[in-house]
């Protein structure tokens, strides 16, 4: 039955879906040896990075390494100064919920390029992990860097506030964006002269998160995991509707 969902994807024999399974276990078991995430996060994250590689193969799982290295990276980046202004990352890495809230939206998307076939779904698939990637990486290093100022109101507000971004990490978000699109482009997973759909997907879905962080999230409306999620999926939509469009 799962051979015949995966019928477009690269995982569509019994011997490809366990290499996808093997690797799968093996990232999972790194990313929790580096602390990246607690047991539910590792349990979430095998489980995205198993549909993510069944569905587009190496290059998606290649893609969803360089995430995993850039936010990996870019958390620990200043982690004494994050500490101090207690805004760091808990050590033991994020949970099932964070992980699935930056990575459900592409693992479903190309779940869903595996079932149709249409290659629209994995500039969606892409474009969800260059908003995870944004947003992590932009946060991350803001909280360290410059001022951070309130996205609806420019206003100055603590670092770590909902809703708030700095110059720096903005920039170095958008750095994060592009490179995740650059390596799936670069492995075959979108065409080169796309690149530019998914980066600017995430770009845009890394500003509707931080504008629902500023008023919904700090209203206590809706929680960080819900706001991270719609971001990915507003980045997602939108780089299949701009594929819509170009094709139409």
């Amino acid at each position: 039955m799962l051979n015949s969902l995966l019928a477009y994807g690269w995982a569509s024999s019994p011997g490809r879906l366990a290499i996808a399974g093997a690797v799968t276990i093996g990232f999972a078991l790194l990313a929790r040896a580096l602390r990246g995430v607690d047991r539910s996060g590792m349990l979430a994250g095998g489980t995205t990075c198993f549909l993510l590689f069944a569905g587009a193969g190496s290059s998606a799982f290649a893609t969803l390494a360089a995430l995993f290295l850039l936010t990996w990276v870019a958390t620990r980046f200043g982690y004494r100064r994050k500490q101090d202004l207690g805004v760091a990352e808990r050590g033991d890495g994020r949970g099932a919920w964070q992980v699935l809230a930056n990575l459900a939206v592409a693992s479903l998307c190309s779940v869903a390029f595996s079932v149709t076939g249409n290659r629209a779904w994995l500039l969606a698939t892409v474009a969800g992990l260059a908003e995870a990637a944004t947003d992590t990486v932009a946060s991350e290093i803001g909280q360290t860097r410059g001022q951070t100022v309130l996205i609806t109101t420019w206003k100055p507000v603590a670092a770590g506030t909902d809703g708030g971004i700095t110059i720096t990490g903005t920039i170095a978000g958008l750095v994060a964006g592009v490179l995740i699109a650059l390596v799936a482009a670069e492995g075959g997973m979108i065409p080169r002269a796309q690149f530019w759909i998914p980066a600017a997907a995430g770009f845009v879905g890394m500003l509707a998160d931080s504008v629902l962080g500023a008023t919904l999230q700090r209203r206590g409306w809706m929680s960080n995991e819900a706001v991270n999620f719609l971001g990915t999926l507003t980045a997602a939509a939108l780089a299949y509707s701009v594929v819509l469009l170009r094709v139409g």
